[in-house]
């Protein structure tokens, strides 16, 4: 399997912040300098590890190519930082930071969102504009370094599709030298990857290990020269990963010895501040949907004063024809001994005469089994909570618990992946490889404690899925791969040298963390081939110290078989499964993908081995140190200065704007009296109901609603987090209103596949791109802010630490006139035809067609032209399309399983329990109690003139040029009662067609021509805000 990667927007504008910071330094294409040779007259041919073999086309062979120095004067470095951090909404530098070369830049990004794709990216884009081509990533260990040298390893065929060279990259190896001539002599883009272990004592000057003597001194191997003046005459681009963990004085010393032109911090935890520039932190990732939702199962033990039962509730089962049914584990009493097993309870059951007369259980009878809360009432008072032990457990049996849960969640989920194409894995950390493996005396593998718990387990939970009536191919994939326990599970450890035995990873100094590359190696060269359905393995055994500098993006599970106090700890165990998942042909499952179902598919369950609360509030404490100091008042001092982009110029908000944004958000009811943020806002963004914004404000709205989602509480911190052992429904099968004769006649008029064909006239589609273009194209030209600002009268330590001891009297903004821009060749008509798919002769004749002042605003920012230009083409030539799309039957028609086939887990408190859908239970989106969905299925449940309806699957789908469009109801009204009886309807936070997404409106528009002018069918369809305003429509249809 391969990887296959995109490019995404977040990702680009993180590479942007870090090239404009250079915007006016002139390109410089291959500088040259005379290379030291030493004393050998000669140079062979080099090698890098994964690129083609070396050899310098260059008939000197003395000649090297090294950066460019910058030509920028501070002032200009610092102007450019300030207007990149006021686009992207970060306090202001004061001072330039040169810890490290000419300026040293911070770039935040969360654990998961693809920071080493960015660097490298970014050293592709530094390239182009402006020439650099010599770059040293520093590691601060082998874990990570392994887990870089991967990356660039599996994405060189997507950067030289993009760019059309390949990056020659090497690990630093004091054992070859002469890897360090190859690096200076080429001219292409040439990467050192080096780990701080390999030098940070060893560039200290005078140091007495053998690295210090090789890298400091004149070697007879490397023709009497230093390697460090070989590195440094490169003046190379540094790029640290992780640097909070490079911040001793001897590494930063060390660094400089690099000579390097600037430097390039990546990193989700700063710990020292230098030019921050872009931000992507945990809320950020979260927000956007770009890492995987958390979901916790917790365990608590309860031990009740003068009682020793023993009693687990595992989980409360729905069905839609039986009652609750309660879940627990318990010890019974048989002939050959007591022993814990699960039994099903409903209410009354007594538990005493289950046990077999136990006399622990005495007073045991079921009250009340409570979905809601996930609690279970005795007759005696005593109450359970799904996830809590009463009475004593040892280590063994906590352990097995855990072990237990895993494989359950693991397949729970596994059935709905499968069916999407995606392997899902469960991952293991353990503190003892004994546990888990061991050697007999003939030096032979056997099973640990763990692993026999393991095999135990699965093949229980295994067997309950296998006697299933069902021979799907979920089923057959089970039967043939998964089968034999012993090789559904798999450890990756150290490697004892001399034995070739697992061991413990040995811990660095200082840390919690190994750098043991033997284990690391083992991890990294299966990461593909763990993804495959052919590759048995399913469940991941770890040593705990392995937790950093690798992830599997199919990890949906983490189970940590121990106890740790460490907060840190946690949150890098966690971040080994929050990258979005890839199914079988390597393609990221994202929001652009998966839709808004993208967190319902990227779920992580971690089974923790302790409380969900006490889990939680630690992981949320060490998320708080980290996060970017987010403002937390809405007020207009806080929107004052911002800058928002209107018609694609970015544009200050001053002092009465700022006015009115508050005043919106008062009198809306969206800030409370201390201007924070409440939770009526928030759900009203999640339910897409935000009330517009004052006529005055509009244009600037996007900018303006992502300043106020900027804003940070607590309760933002808790939506990142779901109970693993909430209630949830597992089965929902189709019911007795499926067979009514009115859902089978609304079945058969929409049980239709369809196909779409567009004829226009490339005429047209020329005419209203230049008409499009000429009326929206706006390209910012070089900006800078002066402010003047006076210290107030009363300043506090608060307000200064703030930074809110002076206010604004004035401010202006002025265009640079005269800015110098990069000598870069564009190729404007390639590209502009690739991207939007049109022919040259097309993209020529739109071109000309614009009038002279929009085709000049080119010079000003030729890759904002650009950009911009191909959104407005391809915006132009969606709509085009629509107006003369049209669509025809194929053969093709849905099964009734389309309404079950979608296996997942579904919390209880998102499920309406129906009396006129097709299936007992409806889940809607968004806060069960507030949604748009959930108003509208009520009235329709309740409504006289509804027959029977059902929510429209997500396989149920009509193609369109945009992508797949899923409608979400079919209702069947009694005849008589309404116009039409037939309808599908798609419900929406807003009727506005301009508040809706241009890809939703274009679906939405879609769907109505299919079913409102070419279907022949007796079905309407429409986008409705309530049910109210369906049965307004319907009359107008």
């Amino acid at each position: 399997m391969k990887f296959n990667f995109k490019i995404q927007q977040y990702q680009t504008d993180a590479v942007n912040a870090v090239v404009q910071v250079f915007n006016g330094q002139g390109y410089q294409n291959s500088l040259r300098y005379v290379r030291d040779l030493g004393n050998t007259p000669t140079q062979g041919e080099m090698t890098y590890e994964t690129a083609s073999s070396y050899t310098s086309d260059d008939s000197a062979i003395d000649i090297g190519f090294k950066n460019e120095i910058i030509s920028l004067t501070d002032n200009d470095l610092l102007a450019n930082i300030k207007k990149i951090q006021n686009l992207n909404n970060i306090k202001q530098s004061t001072d330039l930071i040169k810890n490290l070369g000419r300026c040293s830049l911070d770039i935040e990004m969360e654990t998961g969102t693809g920071k080493t794709y960015v660097y490298f990216k970014t050293m592709f884009e530094l390239n182009k504009h402006y020439g650099w081509s010599k770059f040293i990533v520093v590691v601060p260990s082998i874990a990570i370094r392994e887990g870089v040298k991967k990356t660039f390893e599996i994405t060189t065929d997507h950067f030289m599709e993009h760019y059309g060279q390949k990056a020659r990259f090497f690990v630093y190896d004091s054992k070859n030298l002469t890897l360090l001539d190859s690096f200076a002599a080429n001219s292409g883009i040439n990467v050192m990857i080096i780990n701080t272990q390999a030098f940070a004592s060893s560039l200290k000057e005078d140091g007495k290990n053998k690295e210090a003597r090789i890298i400091y001194s004149k070697r007879d191997e490397f023709a009497s020269r230093r390697p460090i003046d070989v590195i440094a005459a490169n003046n190379p681009i540094i790029i640290l990963d992780e640097p909070q963990k490079m911040g001793g004085e001897v590494t930063q010393k060390a660094l400089k010895n690099f000579n390097p032109l600037f430097s390039l911090n990546y990193s989700a935890t700063h710990k020292k501040q230098n030019n921050l520039i872009y931000v992507l932190d945990a809320l950020d990732a979260y927000n956007k949907r770009l890492v995987k939702k958390i979901e916790v199962k917790g365990f608590e033990v309860k031990n009740l004063r003068g009682t020793d039962s023993y009693l687990y509730l595992e989980q409360i089962l729905l069905s839609s024809k039986k009652p609750p049914l309660a879940k627990i584990e318990l010890e019974i009493n048989h002939s050959n001994g007591i022993k814990r097993e699960i039994r099903h309870f409903t209410e009354g059951d007594n538990i005493y005469s289950v046990s077999k007369q136990m006399q622990q259980y005495k007073g045991y009878t079921v009250s009340e089994i409570n979905p809601s809360t996930g609690i279970v009432t005795f007759t005696n008072g005593v109450s359970i909570k799904t996830g809590e032990v009463i009475g004593d457990i040892s280590e063994e049996n906590m352990r097995r618990i855990q072990i237990r849960e895993t494989i359950l969640s693991h397949f729970d989920k596994e059935e709905k992946l499968f069916n999407m194409g995606i392997k899902s894995l469960s991952l293991f950390f353990i503190d003892e490889v004994a546990r888990y493996r061991q050697y007999d005396e003939n030096h032979n593998e056997i099973l640990g404690e763990y692993g026999q718990i393991f095999e135990q387990e699965y093949l229980t939970i295994l067997q309950q899925y296998l006697d299933q009536a069902s021979n799907t191919p979920y089923q057959q994939y089970l039967k043939t791969k998964c089968n034999d326990a012993s090789q559904v599970h798999k450890g990756y450890f150290s490697i004892d040298k001399k034995t070739g035995k697992s061991i413990d990873s040995q811990l660095k100094r200082g840390s919690e963390s190994s750098d043991d590359i033997s284990a690391y190696d083992l991890i990294l060269k299966n990461k593909e081939q763990l993804l495959s359905f052919d590759e048995p393995t399913r469940f991941i055994f770890s040593h705990s110290a392995l937790r950093e500098g690798w992830d599997n993006p199919n990890v949906f599970q983490i189970c940590t078989l121990k106890h740790s106090d460490n907060q840190t700890a946690k949150r890098q165990e966690v971040g080994r499964g929050l990258r979005l998942c890839v199914n079988q042909d390597g393609n990221r499952m994202d929001i652009e993908s998966c839709g808004e179902q993208v967190h319902d598919i990227n779920m992580l369950t971690v089974i923790a081995s302790e409380s969900y609360r006490n889990f939680v509030s630690a992981l949320q404490a060490d998320i708080k140190t980290v996060i970017y100091d987010r403002p937390t008042v809405a007020t207009s001092e806080y929107f004052f200065g911002k800058y928002v982009e209107v018609n694609g110029v970015s544009t200050i908000i001053d002092k009465a704007t700022a006015d009115k944004i508050e005043f919106y958000l008062i009198s809306r009811g969206y800030v409370d009296i201390e201007r924070k943020i409440t939770d009526k806002y928030r759900n009203d963004v999640a339910m897409d109901t935000v009330a517009p914004l004052p006529d005055e404000l509009q244009l600037m709205g996007d900018g303006i609603h992502r300043l106020i989602q900027a804003i940070y509480s607590d309760s933002v911190l808790d939506a990142m987090f779901t109970d693993g052992h909430e209630t949830k429904i597992k089965d929902n099968p189709l019911n007795d209103n499926f067979d009514k004769a009115e859902f089978q006649a609304l079945w058969q008029q929409i049980n239709q596949q369809y196909a779409y064909t567009v004829d226009f006239d490339s005429d047209e589609l020329i005419n209203k791109a230049i008409a499009h273009i000429n009326d929206k194209l706006f390209v910012s030209q070089l900006q800078y802010i002066t402010a003047v600002g006076q210290l107030k009268e009363q300043i506090t330590t608060q307000s200064i630490y703030q930074n809110n001891a002076f206010k604004t009297q004035e401010t202006k903004t002025a265009t640079l006139e005269h800015a110098y821009f990069k000598q870069i060749k564009y190729d404007l008509i390639g590209q502009i035809a690739q991207e939007t798919t049109l022919t040259r002769k097309t993209v020529v004749s739109i071109l000309k067609g614009l009038d002279s002042k929009k085709l000049d605003m080119f010079k000003d920012n030729p890759e904002e032209f650009i950009a911009k230009t191909i959104k407005l083409i391809k915006e132009q030539k969606a709509t085009t399309i629509i107006e003369h799309i049209t669509y025809n039957k194929t053969s093709g028609k849905y099964d009734s399983t389309i309404f079950t086939q979608e296996k997942s887990l579904q919390s209880y408190d998102k499920a309406f329990l129906a009396k006129k859908a097709i299936q007992n239970y409806v889940f809607t989106d968004g806060l069960a109690e507030k949604s748009i969905e959930r108003k509208f299925v009520e009235d329709l449940d309740t409504a006289e003139e509804v027959c029977v309806y059902a929510k429209l699957p997500k396989g149920f789908h009509i193609p369109t040029p945009v992508g797949n469009y899923s409608p979400d109801w079919a209702i069947a009204f009694h005849v008589g009662t309404v116009r039409h009886i037939f309808f599908i309807a798609e419900t929406k936070g807003t009727m506005d067609s301009l508040n809706l997404r241009p890809i939703e409106q274009a679906k939405i528009s879609c769907a109505k021509k299919l079913f409102n002018e070419f279907s022949t069918s007796k079905v309407r369809y429409h986008d409705v805000d309530s049910y109210q305003s369906l049965m307004s429509i319907m009359n107008s249809l």
